[in-house]
C-alpha cells in the first residue's frame, strides 16, 4: 500500500529512471537500480515513492551535471532504514526523521528473516519481535484499558499495579475505568521483558531518576522558546525538543554499551 502523499506509478516516468552514462561509477546506483535492488524486501517500493522521500528531505542523493540522481551505498542503507521503520514500526515520516537524527541505522533494525531467527517473541504476541517505539511529545495516541494493556504486552496485572505504585506510569481514570496511553503501554511492555530477568518495579527507580534529570536538562536548554507567546516559536521548540530527545536517547544507549563491554568475556 502506498502511503498517503506518495505519487502513484501512473505518473509520467521521471527522466532519471533512465540509466546514466557508464561514468557514473560502479559504486553509485540510479533511482531505477535502487528500486530493483530493494523490491524483493519492499514490494511496494517505486520510483515515485523514493522521489517523495527525497522531497521530504529524508534522502539527498548526489546529482550529476545532467540532473541524474546517483545513490551511494550509504544512501541505499538510509533508504532501507526508512522503509523498515515505516513497515515494521509504523512510524510517520516526522518521527522517522527524528530517529535518523538520533543515529538510527539499518543495523539497528533487523530484517524480518533476522528477527524470526534471532529475537525471542514478546510474551502474548506470538512471532512478534520486540521493537523500540517512538512517540510524539505532542500526542498521547490511543488510550488502553488495563485489560488491553495486559493482553497486548503479556504483563501481569500486579506488575502494572507495581509500576503505578512506584510512579513509573500513572494512567487516568475515566468513568470508573483506568486507561493508559501508548507510551505507558510500551513502558509496561519493556518492564515485563525486564521482569523476565528478575528486575522488579523498585529497581526501576534508577531509570525514573535518570529520565527526570534528562528531561529537566533538555527543558532548561529550550525553556525560553517553549514559554514563548509566539505559537510558531513554541512549535519549533517542541520539534527541537523531540530531536534533542532522540539524540540524547542514542547517546545514552552508546554510553551504556561502552560501560557494559567491560563485563563481556
Amino acid at each position: 500500500m502506498v502511503p498517503s502523499g506518495f505519487a502513484t506509478d501512473s505518473d509520467a516516468p521521471p527522466a532519471d529512471a533512465v540509466e546514466p552514462p557508464p561514468t557514473a561509477g560502479p559504486k553509485s546506483l540510479t533511482i531505477g537500480a535502487v528500486v530493483k535492488a530493494l523490491v524483493a524486501e519492499f514490494p511496494d517500493i517505486s520510483i515515485s515513492k523514493v522521489r517523495y522521500l527525497e522531497d521530504q528531505k529524508l534522502l539527498a542523493p548526489r546529482r550529476t551535471p545532467g540532473g541524474y540522481r546517483l545513490y551511494s551505498a550509504g544512501d541505499v542503507s538510509r533508504l532501507r532504514t526508512i522503509l523498515r521503520l515505516q513497515r515494521d514500526e509504523f512510524l510517520p515520516l516526522r518521527v522517522i526523521r527524528q530517529e535518523l537524527a538520533g543515529g538510527r541505522t539499518e543495523s539497528d533494525i533487523a530484517s524480518p528473516a533476522v528477527a524470526d531467527e534471532g529475537v525471542a517473541p514478546a510474551p502474548g504476541r506470538a512471532g512478534a519481535a520486540i521493537r523500540r517505539a517512538s512517540f510524539s511529545l505532542r500526542e498521547t495516541g490511543a488510550l488502553y484499558s488495563l485489560d488491553d494493556v495486559v493482553e497486548e504486552t503479556g504483563a501481569e496485572r500486579k506488575l502494572v499495579a507495581e509500576l503505578e505504585e512506584y510512579g513509573i506510569i500513572a494512567g487516568q481514570a475515566r468513568a470508573g475505568t483506568r486507561y493508559y496511553d501508548e507510551t505507558e503501554r510500551e513502558i509496561v511492555r519493556s518492564v515485563s521483558e525486564l521482569a523476565r530477568y528478575g528486575v522488579a518495579g523498585r529497581n526501576l527507580r534508577v531509570f525514573r531518576t535518570s529520565a527526570d534529570r534528562e528531561a529537566a536538562l533538555l527543558e532548561q536548554i529550550l525553556a525560553p522558546a517553549l514559554r514563548s507567546r509566539n505559537p510558531e516559536r513554541r512549535r519549533e521548540a517542541v520539534e527541537a525538543l523531540e530531536n534533542l530527545a532522540a539524540i540524547a536517547s542514542h547517546l545514552k544507549h552508546l554510553l551504556l554499551v561502552r560501560d557494559l563491554r567491560k563485563f563481556a568475556p
